[in-house]
């Protein structure tokens, strides 16, 4: 086994690390190499294994027995994945990273894409989600009740519902895979460091509970299983507004025209809490050996209510007209001719109180059957429905210190925002009392809200078979798979929206028995704000009739996609020798139509009165044919040699195929113009190649290093399209009588072509990188190190592709930019120590910069450059032996996200920030018992 030392060496050149999990990943990789040649001939010993060990060696299994590149993630008992979230378990993988949402690792990227590129599956089977799009939230499958994680990188043509990027694949425990029954109890306590603030607690709790069982001579087999979580929601932040702007000269008094700056700050204290209760049932029926039938069930039950106490400014001179206005004095522009400071005054703030209140349910039903065939062989009938529904409501209430008379009392504030920490504003009022701050009409108006619900549908049903090839016909293969899958499923969102108005008593204080404890904004310099029950207020003081309807713009927001999929799939299984070198693998291909169509409506505003809402329904045809081919080549002394070769595909993203567009003619020129979304959108197509090679040590350790080159053929981004055929908008339309300022010229015809802004399919590009990874219990170097361990692997992500997003210009700029979700360097360190029960284990994962993906106030799709982030989480714990009168107990100590690391966002560079955010350190208390 030759290692380039040299290579692993060398150091990152845009970051420098106090740890360096590379380093640590390359030397195990070198140590490795070294046990290997010391031990060629030496039979591994068989020990019986628990815990970490035993979650690692199944991992390690799963990965060396596969015939695809795959990763994967294990439990170490019944409820006892490795982590507190699935999300962050399935973060640590090689090439794998998490974007945290709300403090929470929830979206996964596979190999430097963005969660677009990824599907995932329950059991096999694709799941839906309650987002607007095909990405699932990882965080609402609690870890206590799956018994693994596949990531499969790449494809087989078995394989449907498979990702471009990867197939992310969780698994429930099947009951006949055990010898008796089980009970597992596993309980948690759980404090956030920030704190209890404005009502909301700082503490939560987690309990959940396994039953596995068998009956009838083990010809029938249960399993149930129960988890319930409430984690409180505490979050720090200070937010700048987008975009950083370019000044002209004189309007910002006090600063000089070509200084970057933004046009308004906020901080903010969010409280809240999030509830989860998930329900697993799996029944499994034998009655011969040649005959299973297995029935899953899984129920999942989220509530999510947080309000946002914020105190906030605008900066741009905006202040309702009250003098005198802005002016800016002793303004700090760093070296990049960016303000980062200064003081100014004739300022109008705003007390905001922002709240969200959401439910999410997902019911996943599955029944599969499989019958072995008598001459060998086997067919397979699978049917899965699965359901996602999502209600929300959003909230805003605005305060101010009210004018007396013509006279407001305008502020003066110093600012801060090059402290490496929250920017500051210190205002010079106080804005502590809440008798003194009024519901009313401010520079944003008196409030906001909306009431977005999704709701997500799949039904599928599969039927494959197995057959053994005739003694006369094997050679390459040995036996084939066939199959037909056919999906249907449907996705539908609304959201109406509209204004919350002070009510006829006028503008008012907020009644004491509405408030809850003031918060402390210090952390930005604020001090002391009020907080309040918002929809307690609105419901007082204010009116709110939210309405799809009202306004032009708000019409195509709701909108229905559907989509027929049907999978047809033909795979030979290889397991034969070429030259002496035994090689297995799979050959095969994947044949996809898919039936994609939308409906909505939009507002023609130059329809007559009466008739502007009309129907836009869309969508097209299309057969992809996806070949795929993976050989796995046992070398000697337990080493395999991997290759891959595939053309992989991922869906577009749901709310790109969405029919909704606002849609006008310009009556001066007769052109027609529109935005919105494209039913016709084709798939992400890429041609990929992978090879990796693995070294084994039974299934104890490994080391690896891999590499990847995928080909994208296309890539879909909004953009701007001249020439669109605008033909059946048109239909009917009159152009108005009388054009021009003066209003007697004769309007233009109607053009059949005109500008339409919308997700197409564009140039593609390519990605490629490196993979290195290694598990190591270190007692294969040296005995003295026995029950100590690793596992590390560094992933170094390289593409060509750059892209365009109008559509979140104001934050990413109207340039190109490299793809959503890719981090050049990841790098992830597990340090653990077992032995005679006690556990204890480091685990770090880190990601270079990256465009992340976020969801706006107006509950849009936007992009934001994300600073990368290093989070830490410690884990120790102690099980009693099996003689002890403890037995099967276990206990357990946790601290996630230990550096209380912060979530910081920037617009190009990292002097224009736009969000600095802590969510806290988060510590677990907890017990686990099985018998």
């Amino acid at each position: 086994m030759s290692i380039d030392k040299h290579a692993c060496g060398a150091a990152p050149t845009q970051a420098t690390f106090r740890i360096r999990p590379v380093a640590v990943g390359c030397a195990l990789l070198i140590a490795a190499a070294a046990v290997s040649a010391q031990q060629q001939t030496q039979q591994l010993e068989t020990v019986t294994i628990t815990g970490i060990r035993k979650g690692i060696e199944a991992a390690i299994s799963v990965k060396k027995n596969a015939d695809n590149i795959v990763e994967s993630v294990s439990a170490e008992d019944i409820g006892k994945l490795p982590d507190v979230s699935i999300a962050e378990s399935i973060a640590r993988l090689p090439g794998l990273s998490a974007q945290r949402v709300a403090g929470r690792a929830q979206v996964i990227s596979v190999r430097g894409l963005s969660p677009d590129f990824a599907t995932s599956l329950l059991n096999g089977r694709e799941l839906v989600s309650t987002g607007d799009n095909r990405s699932v939230e990882f965080d609402q499958y609690p870890s206590e009740l799956l018994a693994g994680v596949n990531v499969y990188k790449t494809p087989d043509a078995g394989l449907v519902g498979q990702g471009l990027s990867g197939t992310i694949d969780m698994n429930s425990v099947r009951p006949l895979n055990f010898g008796s029954r089980v009970v597992a109890l596993n309980v948690r306590g759980q404090r956030n460091s920030l704190g209890a603030a404005a009502g909301a607690k700082a503490t939560g709790n987690r309990f959940s509970a396994s039953y596995i069982d068998q009956f009838a001579d083990r010809s029938f087999g249960l399993v149930l299983g129960y988890a319930h979580q409430e984690t409180p929601v505490q979050e720090e932040q200070v937010g700048l507004y987008e975009p950083w702007s370019k000044l002209g000269d004189g309007s910002r008094p006090g600063v000089a025209a070509g200084t970057y700056y933004s046009d308004g700050i906020k901080a903010l204290r969010r409280t809240g809490i999030t509830k989860r209760d998930a329900f697993l049932a799996t029944a499994e029926f034998r009655p011969t050996k040649d005959f299973t039938s297995v029935v899953d069930y899984y129920h999942t039950k989220a509530h999510q209510e947080d309000t946002a106490n914020q105190f906030e400014v605008n900066l741009s001179g905006y202040n309702g007209n009250y003098t005198p206005g802005l002016s800016i004095t002793s303004p700090v522009v760093n070296g990049n001719n960016t303000f980062v400071g200064g003081t100014a005054s004739g300022l109008y703030p705003l007390v905001r109180g922002m709240y969200n209140d959401r439910h999410d349910t997902i019911d996943a039903f599955g029944w599969n059957n499989k019958l072995k065939l008598a001459g060998g062989g086997s067919l397979t009938a699978d049917v899965s429905y699965s359901k996602a529904d999502r209600e929300e409501v959003s909230l805003e209430n605005n305060a101010q210190l009210p004018p007396v008379g013509s006279t407001a009392p305008l502020d003066t504030l110093k600012f801060n925002f090059a402290t490496g920490s929250f920017p500051t504003l210190v205002p010079t009022l106080s804005y502590a009392d809440p008798t003194k701050l009024f519901l009313r009409g401010t520079i944003y108006g008196s409030g906001y809200g909306k009431t977005p619900s999704v709701k997500d549908e799949l039904k599928s049903i599969k039927l494959a078979g197995n057959f053994p090839l005739p003694e006369s016909m094997k050679g390459l293969f040995q036996d084939v798979d066939v199959g037909l899958n056919y999906a249907d499923r449907s996705k539908k969102k609304h959201q109406p929206e509209g204004n919350i108005n002070v009510g006829s008593q006028g503008d008012t204080a907020i009644a004491s028995d509405l408030q809850y404890a003031p918060v402390d904004l210090s952390f930005a310099g604020v001090g002391m704000i009020p907080a309040w029950n918002v929809p307690a207020a609105v419901a007082k003081y204010m009116t709110f009739n939210p309405s799809e309807t009202s306004a032009p713009y708000l019409i195509p927001k709701a909108w229905n996609v559907y989509e027929k999929t049907t999978t047809a799939f033909v795979k030979g299984n290889i397991d034969s020798e070429w030259a002496g070198l035994p090689v297995r693998g799979n050959l095969g291909l994947q044949v996809v139509r898919t039936d994609q169509s939308s409906t909505s409506n939009y507002w023609d505003s130059n329809a007559p009165s009466g008739s502007n809402v009309k129907l836009s329904a869309n969508g097209k045809v299309r057969t992809d044919v996806l070949p795929s081919l993976n050989l796995a080549f046992s070398l000697a002394d337990d080493q395999t040699l991997r290759l891959a070769v595939a053309r992989q595909m991922a869906r577009p993203r749901v709310d790109q195929l969405r029919s909704g567009i606002e849609f006008g003619v310009d009556t001066a020129t007769g052109k027609p113009g529109a935005s919105g979304g494209n039913p016709k959108a084709d798939p992400w197509i890429a041609n990929a190649f992978d090879v990796s090679y693995e070294k084994y040590f039974g299934t104890r350790a490994y080391v690896s290093a891999a590499a990847f080159y995928k080909d994208l053929k296309s890539y879909i981004y909004t953009q701007k399209v001249d020439g669109y055929d605008f033909s059946e908008f048109i239909k009917g339309y009159t152009p108005p009588t009388s054009c021009g300022s003066t209003k007697d010229q004769q309007c233009p015809a109607v053009l059949p072509t005109g500008t339409f802004t919308a997700p197409f399919n564009g140039q593609g590009g390519k990605l490629s990188g490196v993979e290195l990874a290694a598990s190591l219990p270190l007692e294969l170097v040296s005995p003295s190190l026995k029950g100590f361990g690793i596992q590390a692997s560094a992933s170094f992500t390289h593409s060509s592709i750059k892209i365009k997003d109008p559509e979140s210009a104001s934050s990413v700029g109207d340039g190109d930019i490299a793809l959503p979700g890719l981090s050049k360097q990841v790098y992830n360190l597990t340090a653990y120590y077992e032995i005679n029960g006690f556990e204890a284990r480091i685990s770090q994962r880190r990601r270079s910069d990256f465009i992340g993906e976020i969801g706006n106030f107006n509950g849009a799709r936007t992009l934001r450059y994300v600073v990368g982030e290093n989070i830490t989480d410690v884990q120790v714990g102690y099980n009693f032996a099996d003689t002890s009168s403890f037995k099967g107990l276990g206990l357990l100590f946790q601290v996630q996200n230990l550096t209380n690391a912060a979530y910081k966002t920037y617009a190009s560079t990292k002097d224009r920030p736009l969000e600095y955010i802590k969510w806290g350190r988060i510590f677990l208390l907890g017990a686990n018992y099985k018998f």
